[in-house]
């Protein structure tokens, strides 16, 4: 178990330092780039799958930006372990054999001491006849969460491309779908959203399993450690989805434009917000009843906006204010990314 703990641990430093983590920072740069290209394109947000206070395109890129560089990080911080203690963890053979000698400085040096001349990992003092693998719990844990978040941009980059908001380009000779010529399939983010379904899967299993061992040792995690290359397999296998998808993208800033045109309900908070600031009363019954159950133009909005009880510059204000224009600070946060 000295030698096959070691082994498992320098093929996981590897994998995570020569692929998983380039992968994720492809994404990273990609959706970055992404965030400022489209921070001042103004997009209509949705909640409840409803039409909601407007954002830009750059912003919400800029969310999965913070979130996936913070994933990464993680990612990147696991201490890779190794162990070389013995068959239960106390060097008995080790001192049976050489009574007088240092065994565990010894093992610590083997294990610590930077390539060629040691492994370069993280020591492990105790343990039993296995290192304990929280620390590979901990690592798919961090990968786990990674993916997700990049499930949720997949699903939401589908979503956009179904609204129309983003077209797909296709390359000479690909089929954009195998019965209807019109369509292009948003088929990149969906077999990134499944692969990264099984990668989670497995990996979830993996880290609820392998800390796990009966008594000083069971054989139970050794046929789960065969399935660390299938987990991050997938895994890899969809970011190199993610990218191509990513790069196949193009905003239709018309279709976001008509959209936020079609929306003028929402700003109905601007409004009641000022009317609260200022003290009218009843101003969400005001308001309930211009946008509430029907269509709402801007000139019904117009006519409520100057029947109020409030200073001029105020109204002002509001009635230059469109769906469009209404953003907050989503371009000053997409630039900050």
């Amino acid at each position: 178990e000295d030698i096959n703990n070691t082994s498992h641990a320098l093929q996981l430093r590897a994998g995570r330092d020569q692929v998983v983590l380039p992968s994720l920072d492809r994404i990273v740069l990609k959706l970055r780039e992404m965030a400022h290209l489209y921070a001042d394109v103004p997009m209509l947000s949705r909640t409840h799958g409803q039409t909601a206070s407007p954002t830009t395109v750059g912003k919400e890129m800029a969310n999965v930006v913070m979130r996936l560089q913070a994933a990464v990080e993680r990612i990147a911080a696991v201490k890779i372990m190794g162990k070389m203690n013995g068959a239960v963890g106390n060097y008995n053979a080790h001192l049976a054999a050489w009574p007088d000698f240092d065994w565990e400085a010894f093992s610590r040096k083997v294990v610590e001491t930077h390539e060629p001349e040691g492994l370069g990992l993280t020591f492990q003092p105790y343990s039993i006849q296995i290192e304990p693998h929280d620390y590979m719990a901990e690592l798919f844990d961090a990968v786990a969460r990674a993916n997700t978040i990049l499930i949720d941009l997949a699903r939401d980059i589908w979503g956009y491309v179904s609204l129309g908001y983003f077209k797909q380009k296709l390359k000479a000779g690909e089929i954009g779908s195998s019965t209807m010529p019109h369509k292009v399939n948003p088929i990149d983010f969906e077999n990134a959203e499944g692969n990264l379904g099984l990668a989670n899967a497995l990996l979830r299993h993996l880290s609820e399993k392998l800390p796990v061992s009966r008594w000083q040792r069971d054989l139970t995690d050794s046929t789960v450690l065969r399935n660390i290359g299938v987990a991050l397999g997938y895994s890899v296998l969809a970011y190199t989805s993610l990218q191509a998808g990513l790069g196949k993208l193009e905003l239709n800033e018309q279709a976001l434009a008509e959209d936020l045109d079609a929306a003028w309900e929402v700003l109905a908070e601007p409004i009641q917000t000022v009317m609260r600031r200022y003290g009218v009363q009843g101003a969400y019954e005001k308001l309930k009843e211009v946008t509430r159950g029907q269509r709402v133009t801007p000139e019904a909005l117009h006519g409520l906006i100057r029947s109020l009880d409030i200073p001029q510059g105020e109204k002002d204000r509001l009635l230059a204010m469109t769906p469009a224009n209404y953003i907050g600070k989503a371009a000053e946060l997409a630039r900050r990314a």
